[in-house]
């Protein structure tokens, strides 16, 4: 089995991505979405833990053979980061969204040095806004930003563009289309929501995946 079904697999079985295509869901931006994904619940299932983390550390290896530190995103990528990190023998770190506003007042937390190679790690990308607002704060410290690893994408038009225009790479272990066939074949959802679950990730201002559902 290729890890991208092993990983859609675990994601479905523990419920880490939801798929509700009748009972949708809202995102804290307002997107109606027939898809939720919480990857936190991937820390707490030892087996399926051990298996993201693995695939973590092998895409860095495969990806970017020359990465000297990882970043996680604050908050969900910072446990993955460290223990993928971990498994490398490289050193981390996080990235607040904004810099703190006590103390020393970082955004970047722990040891980076100009010109260091960074990936930075991630559980999701849906809009990708987020982590190109912290591949843009590791570049503003003179970080030589190799790419992301992330857990799941939706592969959204919006997220293809913009790291595209970002000029940053994204390998993800997963994605919406092998989780969505997967989840078919596994009888999570029908085969023919499949193609109502594609026009939601082509446009997800377009409700007509809802079938006048609303």
């Amino acid at each position: 089995m290729e890890m991208s079904e092993l990983i859609a697999k675990d994601l479905l079985r523990i419920g880490a991505v939801f798929i509700r295509p009748d009972e949708p869901f809202v995102w804290a931006s307002g997107i109606v979405s027939p898809v939720y994904c919480d990857n936190r619940l991937t820390l707490s299932d030892t087996e399926v833990r051990g298996h993201v983390e693995c695939a973590i550390a092998d895409a860095v290896r495969e990806h970017y053979p020359d990465a000297e530190i990882l970043m996680g995103t604050s908050t969900a990528g910072i446990a993955h980061a460290a223990i993928a990190a971990h498994l490398l023998g490289l050193p981390m770190g996080y990235v607040r969204p904004e810099n703190n506003d006590h103390g020393r007042k970082n955004q970047i937390e722990g040891k980076l040095s100009a010109g260091e190679r960074v990936v930075v790690i991630e559980d999701l990308i849906s809009t990708a806004g987020s982590v190109i607002d912290v591949v843009r704060a590791l570049r503003r410290a003179e970080a030589d930003v190799l790419g992301i690893v992330s857990i799941f994408t939706y592969g959204m038009r919006l997220s293809v563009q913009r790291l595209a225009a970002a000029n940053v790479k994204n390998v993800s272990l997963t994605d919406f289309d092998i989780v969505s066939r997967v989840a078919a074949e596994d009888g999570y959802i029908s085969p023919d929501a499949i193609e109502r679950l594609k026009k939601f990730r082509d446009n997800p201002t377009d409700d007509s995946w809802m079938g006048g559902r609303r």
